[in-house]
């Protein structure tokens, strides 16, 4: 029986085939199709099938890490969510902890809520800490809340009321009232999504899931719906945030925990390949066109939590984003990939990152009309890449492509293109280097006690020389990273 693993990135989607009887893999890559992602999954599959000769009837399994949840929640673009409180807590996601990350930043933003402030509505009732019912809830009013939903065209509802976690009863009811109001429209209540206290965040991941349900919900029925007419005995599993894996039906119910999907993937793998080397401690270091992501793993488990915060306003900083209670593979992600776009600032001083050129239009050197260079065109024009042989020769890479979009940069910092070329190498390698060390030290780590593993499309390119600054002796480089 063929099994089959998907990646989505920013960049690029990845396909791996094993054969479980035989042993042989083989692997596939292209681009991402931003405006459907589903498509490169789909085209990829068909593809990585056609490579290894495979009967699709043959296909027993097929495991799924995105990053379409996080990349959602980042880019704003989920659905129309509406948000059902108690009386007089509807702010509670806007008033969040009433904590500044930077209490020295006059100008501090805080994340804006992903429900705007009138599609918060209010449902009359009352539950105690310990559950017992205060205030009976009002049917009456809740049917004017729900008329009120549907009048605003809401395509997704979350529900958190007061100390659901201890009764969810109310949630409950205002659940079956909104499915009956509003058929068709996906409903979240905080008592499944995330049955604890702290009103804030059980709030925050409720309204999380509701917002990406939709989207999430109609990606995987297309993947599913594909898979059942090509493959009929493949079963589709999406991978969580803490490595394990879930149905397609689950992932669609609770998205949110969804939102580690593909870094935790990555750590997982480099926990099993490192296995076989005798090396138990490690950094998996996965850096994608995106973005890079690292993870410590102790004694051949990763570390994990069980929140996390996604869309920071301030890298680095503790309540700046959007806190999610979601059993979690602990990484640090930094904006720092292959389509990082290196600029200059306003003191004529290179920077790199975090905005990504992405799939469309990519590095400049990609030829698809990207102007701006990036960490990929330099990586071209010093060598570590090889125009002929990218994506094994079926994507050739324009070099002087590259070499224009860096001279156009080195002409505002005084360089030539070789020296801004090597600039933009040097300095997403101490961005990674400082993003790593402190990820490492707040985990009462070593650094230079671990091996690191390179993952993604630039961990091998980079991670000699993120390793020399960690002072780490050994580097583990997967076949086909």
């Amino acid at each position: 029986m063929i099994r089959l693993g998907v990646d989505i990135g920013g960049t690029f989607t990845d396909f791996v085939a094993l054969d479980a009887e035989s042993g042989r893999a083989w692997v596939w890559k292209r681009l991402t199709t931003p405006d459907d992602p589903s498509r490169a999954v789909l085209d990829g599959v068909d593809e990585l099938l056609r490579q290894g000769d495979v009967n699709p009837a043959d296909v027993s399994v097929l495991i799924h890490g995105t990053t379409l949840v996080a990349n959602a929640l980042i880019e704003r673009k989920g659905a129309r969510a509406g948000l059902i409180a108690t009386e007089g807590h509807r702010d509670a996601i806007e008033i969040g902890r009433e904590i500044r990350y930077d209490i020295y930043d006059l100008f501090l933003e805080r994340p804006a809520p992903l429900v705007p402030r009138r599609l918060r509505l209010e449902a009359r009732e009352r539950v105690g800490a310990t559950g017992e019912v205060l205030v009976p809830l009002d049917t009456e009013a809740l049917a004017r809340v729900v008329d009120g939903l549907r009048a605003e065209g809401v395509e997704a509802v979350a529900v958190c009321l007061l100390h659901a976690y201890a009764n969810p009863a109310h949630e409950q009811q205002v659940e079956a009232a909104v499915r009956q109001g509003l058929p068709g429209v996906p409903v979240s209540i905080s008592s499944r999504i995330a049955p604890e206290s702290g009103e804030y965040e059980r709030a925050s991941t409720t309204v999380a899931n509701a917002y990406v349900q939709p989207l999430m919900a109609r990606y995987l029925a297309r993947i599913q719906g594909s898979l059942a007419e090509k493959a009929p005995r493949a079963r589709l599993y999406v991978v969580l945030s803490n490595g394990g894996l879930a149905s397609a039906e689950q992932a669609q119910a609770v998205p949110v925990r969804l939102v580690e999907s593909g870094p935790a993937a990555g750590a997982m793998a480099a926990c099993r390949y490192a296995a076989g080397t005798g090396q138990r401690d490690l950094i998996a270091f996965d850096m994608g066109g995106t973005t890079a992501k690292m993870c410590v793993i102790t004694a051949g488990r990763p570390a994990t939590t069980h929140a996390t915060e996604v869309a920071h306003r301030a890298r680095f900083k503790k309540g700046s984003g959007i806190p999610l209670l979601v059993p979690t593979i602990h990484l640090i992600e930094i904006g720092a990939g292959g389509g990082s776009i290196a600029r200059a600032d306003a003191l004529g001083l290179l920077k790199v990152g975090p905005q990504s050129a992405g799939a469309d239009p990519g590095p400049a050197c990609y030829g698809l009309g990207g102007q701006d260079a990036t960490v990929t065109d330099a990586n071209l024009v010093l060598g570590y890449l090889d125009e002929a042989s990218f994506l094994g020769g079926r994507m050739r890479l324009d070099r002087g492509a590259a070499e224009a979009a860096l001279l156009r940069l080195g002409s505002q910092l005084g360089l030539t293109a070789i020296e801004a070329a090597r600039g933009i190498h040097e300095l997403v390698n101490e961005s990674m280097a400082i993003a790593t060390r402190r990820h490492v030290t707040e985990q009462a780590r070593d650094p230079g006690r671990h091996a690191l593993v390179a993952l993604g499309g630039g961990g091998p390119i980079h991670a000699t020389g993120l390793a020399r600054r960690l002072g780490i002796p050994t580097v583990i480089c997967p076949p086909a990273a």
